[in-house]
């Protein structure tokens, strides 16, 4: 090739790798309502979130968030601490409601020591560690939980690429794990959602993009459901999954684009279109600062008190400096509906 055509060449593949990390679509600017308090631990130590929606009292409904250098760390919607349990280096956590009886169940991905699960109980919140899981395999990393036909199931990743499938059984007073199968993508994994309308498991592969897998098929393999190559805004790293859910197996997918400070918001439903991205910038009115680099996420479409469409939690990397404590953001998902267009769905 001569040197000529070289330049030609290598100046088309920059432009390529550009536009492939540029959405296709402008990012829309979204504000957080409120925070959480810190998580209590200076550096990296924030990680991932879940949202449980209190059945009596929708004010009442918690945020369960992770400090990867001690534990389980429970803020009120107002952002204020109600409960700290200790268990260790703790990284990802989900928690799956209605699944009969008067407790519902949290998971989280504990470094030490496997799956580490906990009861919460439907008429007070209060949170409480039933037992640990061993998975058998060094450093369980992110996780998700879903209502299988029988038994709960927990999706929990790994980062040399793995995926499994671990049936939870047993009472409030105790449990045990099986695992059902496991499925190897190429390099490192973290976050992930259960879609149970669809039989779908959302995964996202930090370096790649995002995948689904058919988690009831027993010889199913996973699907490419977005790249970062493709165009759509997603960056590694790829880092939080999760669902708002509408009826009828509708709604949106999000995740994390974390090295571009953003949020992809995709259908729901195959073939899973990309509607847009956002980022959260800073609300002076309320003294809340913008977020960057979020870890991990989560979504409910139940209508809270302040959240009328439902609430976003987003890990916030700094606050507001790098290396200060961290916390959580809350967002109201009708403020990105409207930042983005999307169609104002039934609530699940």
């Amino acid at each position: 090739m001569s040197p000529a055509r070289l330049v030609l060449a290598s100046a088309s593949a920059l432009a390529l790798a550009a536009c492939a990390s540029v959405p296709a679509f402008p990012t829309a600017s979204v504000m957080p309502l409120a925070e959480t308090g810190l998580v209590g631990a200076t550096g990296d130590s924030a990680d991932d979130p879940a949202i449980w929606v209190s059945p009596t009292d929708p004010a009442k409904s918690l945020i369960l968030g992770t400090n990867k250098q001690e534990g389980l760390v429970v803020f009120a919607l107002d952002g204020s601490e109600v409960q700290r349990l200790p268990l260790g280096p703790i990284n990802n956590v989900d928690v799956r409601q209605d699944l009969g009886g008067p407790f519902d169940l949290a998971v989280a991905s504990n470094d030490t020591q496997g799956i580490s699960v906990f009861s919460i109980k439907r008429t007070t919140g209060e949170i409480a560690h039933i037992n640990d899981i061993q998975t058998g395999k060094t450093e369980p990393y992110g996780i998700c939980l879903g209502d299988g036909k029988s038994n709960p199931i927990a999706g929990v990743t790994y980062k040399d690429g793995t995926v499994e499938l671990w049936k939870i059984d047993g009472e409030a007073d105790g449990v045990t794990g099986k695992l059902l199968r496991s499925v190897k993508l190429a390099t490192q994994l973290e976050g992930c959602v259960f879609d149970e309308v669809n039989g779908q498991l959302v995964i996202g592969e930090e370096g790649h993009g995002i995948w689904t897998l058919a988690y009831e098929e027993a010889d199913s393999q996973p699907i490419e459901l977005d790249t970062i190559a493709a165009g759509n805004g997603l960056v590694a790293d790829v880092e939080g999954v999760s669902m708002w859910r509408g009826k009828d197996g509708k709604g949106w997918i999000v995740a994390s684009a974390q090295e571009a400070n953003r949020y992809v918001v995709y259908e729901r439903q195959a073939p899973h279109t990309p509607m847009g991205a956002f980022m959260l910038v800073e609300n002076t009115e309320a003294g809340v600062d913008g977020v960057t680099h979020t870890d991990g996420l989560d979504i409910v479409s139940a209508a809270l008190p302040g959240y009328p469409r439902g609430l976003l939690a987003v890990q916030d990397d700094a606050n507001p400096l790098k290396e200060q404590d961290q916390n959580f953001k809350m967002v109201s998902w009708a403020d990105v509906e409207a930042a983005l267009g999307l169609p104002l769905l039934d609530a699940e």
